[in-house]
This record gives structure tokens, C-alpha cells and sequence, in this order.
């Protein structure tokens, strides 16, 4: 089965990627990997997900075939990436937050990072958009 992979991140984003990444699959009949990461060089990361909040990420996924995975990697992009290779996903599917330039020099854009680096597509989306 084609797969669809969702960087997912406890918040609005994560979840706009979710259900974007979800109206994707049921149109084309793909399943679902979503994959929650941390650098896991801080104490609480608040991108990643308690496992009480991951058990939930299925609860719109009604018919959908996922998988939800956790990853502590020293570069959460470079980790999306190795993933998409390795399951040869047909597409990555990543919550979008504005950030300044000087926002993207200091601490980087894994989104950035990610759609300059796939070999598949990559849809970003905003939290206060639907899918179509």
C-alpha cells in the first residue's frame, strides 16, 4: 500500500498536517505513517507528544490505515527524510508556522529542510485552512 507521511507536532499544526494528510489518503487510498520527533536536548519538548496525546491522533483516521511512530534523532529532518526513504512514501505531508528570517538562521526550518531535500512531494499546510 502507498503511504503518506505526516510530520506531526502536538498543536494546531500537527493537526492541520493530520487532516490534511488524511483527506489525501482517503482520495487516493494510501495509508498514513505520522511521525513525531525530538532533537531530545531538552527536558520537555513541546513538540513531542505525551504517548496519552498519540493514543487520540487515530481518532479522525476512521478507515484510514496508519501507523504512528516516535523519533529522538539529532536532526528531526534529516530523521523525516531517512523515513520517507525507507518506506518510500508517496508523499510528506507538514504543518507550516511563520517564521522570520532571523527565526530560520538561528534555530533552522525542518520544513524547509525537508521539501528542498524529498524526493517525493511535500504539502505544507496552515492551521486555518481545510483540505479540499
Amino acid at each position: 500500500m502507498s503511504t503518506i507521511l505526516v510530520g506531526y507536532t502536538p498543536d494546531e499544526f500537527g493537526k492541520a498536517a493530520v487532516r490534511h494528510a488524511a483527506a489525501e489518503a482517503r482520495l487516493r487510498g494510501y495509508g498514513l505513517l505520522v511521525v513525531n520527533g525530538s532533537k531530545g536536548d531538552a527536558y520537555v519538548d513541546k513538540r513531542y507528544a505525551a504517548p496519552e496525546v498519540l493514543e487520540h491522533v487515530g481518532d479522525d483516521l476512521d478507515g484510514i490505515s496508519y501507523e504512528v511512530r516516535q523519533v529522538v534523532a539529532s536532526d528531526v529532518a534529516d530523521e523525516l527524510l531517512r523515513v520517507a526513504g525507507e518506506e518510500g512514501v508517496r508523499l510528506i505531508v507538514l504543518g507550516m508556522r511563520h517564521r522570520t528570517p532571523v527565526g530560520k538562521l538561528l534555530m533552522g526550518s525542518v520544513a524547509q529542510r525537508v521539501i528542498l531535500g524529498a524526493v517525493c512531494p511535500v504539502l505544507t499546510v496552515k492551521p486555518d485552512t481545510e483540505p479540499v
